[in-house]
């Protein structure tokens, strides 16, 4: 069943890639639109999860607030799938007119100085497109770290799709992906990962929006071996055609303390800095798993 389930994914997402982009794009976006209502309208565990955590972004809402906002959350998501799926036919020129960036000189001095840049980003608005306006406008390569997904089939169209739009791509398997990372910041490349969730169960315990979460240790990590600018990256759509995009203060490696001490220091930043993104779109953070350790299944189960 497991074997039909992943064949059956594969399929779909194959199709979205294969039949989605050639839809005008009036049609493509009810369709979406129509996906995310009835997605919604179900309230499966998708939905009551991503409710669940907006609870936490916005401890005051009320119920119906809250409903309000998982509706629109949906409505995000399929937003940044619709968006996915028509990216590789955009021109550099949609690509460009579809984002606004705020304080990107902070990526573009970085580089520019030589000394290698980090862009750490939480599942906020549509990460393809900031990476698709990198490589199209900014014309700088980049690489990245890409979850194993299930059947590797689907695991290969993602990397086909993000080489597509300019992105090299790693397995996330731990210290291979971390070294050939570093060889890159250390020639003064560019790395962009998403951050705010940990995969590994082995992450730096943050407070985050209240409570404790584990977040991924590499982005400091990184910064810390090879030198490299660390700048966290929030990402939103403002109801037009347009994602807005701000590039954070770089997280600065601190003077004093053990790898550990610093490396919990710099996470929390980066924390806070993905939190005043969130706070301000919440609708916009597609976070459909659960992240908060008091969340966490007693018998193991991980975010």
């Amino acid at each position: 069943m497991s074997d039909l389930r992943g064949r059956l994914t594969d399929g779909l997402y194959g199709l979205g890639w294969g039949a989605v982009k050639k839809l005008p794009e009036p049609a493509a976006e009810a369709l979406f639109r129509t996906i995310a209502d009835r997605v919604w309208k179900r309230r499966g565990k998708s939905v009551l999860r991503l409710e669940s955590n907006l609870a936490r972004v916005v401890p005051d809402a009320s119920p119906a607030r809250l409903a309000a906002l998982s509706k629109a959350g949906m409505r995000s998501y399929m937003r940044y799938w619709m968006e996915s799926f028509r990216l590789p036919t955009w021109s550099p020129q949609r690509i460009k007119d579809s984002i606004d960036v705020t304080d990107a000189h902070r990526l573009t001095e970085g580089l520019d100085a030589g000394r290698g840049v980090i862009l750490a980003l939480p599942h906020l608005g549509n990460w393809d497109l900031a990476g698709a306006w990198v490589t199209t406008d900014l014309k700088v390569p980049f690489t990245t770290v890409a979850e194993r997904l299930k059947p590797e089939t689907l695991y290969d169209r993602f990397v086909a799709y993000r080489q597509g739009l300019g992105m090299e791509v790693l397995p996330h398997n731990g210290g291979a992906a971390f070294g050939t990372l570093a060889r890159r910041l250390r020639a003064g490349g560019l790395v962009c990962l998403v951050a705010d969730r940990d995969l590994s169960a082995s992450g730096v315990e943050v407070t985050f929006f209240g409570a404790t979460a584990r977040m991924p240790a590499g982005p400091a990590l990184l910064a810390q071996q090879t030198g490299a600018l660390l700048l966290p990256v929030t990402l939103a759509y403002d109801g037009t055609p347009v994602m807005k995009a701000r590039i954070h203060p770089p997280v600065e490696v601190p003077t004093s303390g053990s790898r550990t001490e610093m490396t919990s220091v710099m996470t929390q930043a980066l924390a806070d800095a993905f939190a005043i993104g969130i706070a301000e779109h919440p609708q916009d953070w597609h976070m459909l798993q659960r992240l908060w350790l008091d969340d966490l299944d007693p018998r193991g189960e991980q975010p």
